[in-house]
């Protein structure tokens, strides 16, 4: 008997992050924060997207600049924690924490503007200026050891580069549960600009329907900003994984986040109003044009999203 109801159609992936924001907005705990700013909060949160056939969760409710999350991921993979790259390449997203420490041990009321400018002028003034401490991607590929020596003492060690190590662990033993790279260095957290938020990220290899190895991807953010932090999050972790993914020989599989402290900050309402109010339209997807010898050799170059059509930017100020 034929069935006169019409198919149920396909939940757009982006459903998921706008009924996320939805909820925060609506039911979340209003909380004091540490930029005075104020926060509605949940604790726990979960996503999950399917990167099979070159989907990627790029968000299309607001346009995503994805080259410059794209440019902060390489940056990363450098083990950099200068600024001064980025500023090069127009990146902007870390330029606000060292102006604030630049201004507030000088005194000088250097404008962020022309603080960036000379950050990009004088290598010198960049070199005492622009650096964020030992940040994510210092974390990554030198996380720094000690070994003992005479009297008690200890010297740095040789630093150790997670990623390449989850790249020869996922070649040479798949079904290993210790894919892992972590940002939360204790010892380290008081010297960095900002402690990380996306801070552990774990895979996991699993036989797909069509018998081909997939590669699943988990990101634990401890704190998360949904508004303008989360879009940038899903990207760079569905990226990083796609990258693993090739470099390992294995099919993208599933992408897993996490929040902790999963907010919105209460001067974005304007934000999140025109977000809630809009529909997610298309489904973007990631090619990636070349395989380069190394996780570490890819460039921005390489990287194209097709079929990516999203609506207008909103801007909103970053809480420091």
């Amino acid at each position: 008997m034929k069935s006169d109801q019409e198919p149920v159609p396909e939940t757009h992936f982006e459903t998921q992050y706008l009924e996320l924001m939805r909820r925060i907005w609506l039911e979340g705990d209003e909380r004091r924060d540490r930029t005075g700013i104020g926060t509605r909060s949940v604790f726990g949160a979960m996503l999950r997207f399917d990167l099979s056939d070159g989907a990627m969760p790029l968000i299309t409710t607001k346009r995503v600049y994805w080259k410059t999350a794209t440019r902060e991921l390489l940056w990363f993979l450098t083990g950099d924690t200068n600024i001064r790259p980025l500023v090069l390449q127009g990146v902007k997203i870390w330029n606000e924490w060292p102006h604030a420490k630049y201004v507030e041990q000088t005194g000088d009321e250097i404008s962020l503007d022309d603080f960036v400018q000379r950050i990009a002028d004088d290598e010198h003034f960049a070199a005492m200026w622009g650096d964020l401490g030992p940040v994510y991607g210092k974390q990554w590929v030198d996380w720094p050891t000690f070994q003992p020596v005479k009297g008690g003492l200890f010297r740095k060690g040789r630093g150790i580069n997670q990623v390449a190590e989850v790249v020869e662990s996922l070649q040479e033993n798949p079904g290993s549960r210790r894919h892992i790279i972590e940002g939360w260095n204790v010892a380290d957290v008081p010297r960095m600009a900002l402690p990380p938020c996306h801070k552990t990220y774990q895979f996991h290899v699993s036989e797909g329907s069509d018998g081909k190895a997939r590669l699943n991807g988990l990101l634990y953010q401890r704190s998360c900003d949904v508004a303008l932090g989360l879009p940038f999050n899903l990207w760079s972790a569905a990226l990083l994984q796609r990258m693993l993914a090739q470099q390992a020989g294995l099919e993208p599989g599933e992408f897993v986040w996490m929040g902790g402290d999963t907010h919105l900050y209460l001067n974005h309402e304007h934000l999140v109003k025109e977000q809630l109010s809009r529909e997610p339209q298309g489904h973007p997807r990631l090619e990636i044009l070349r395989r380069p010898a190394t996780i570490f050799d890819y460039r921005i170059e390489d990287f194209a999203v097709h079929d990516y059509t999203p609506h207008e930017p909103i801007k909103a100020p970053v809480a420091v």
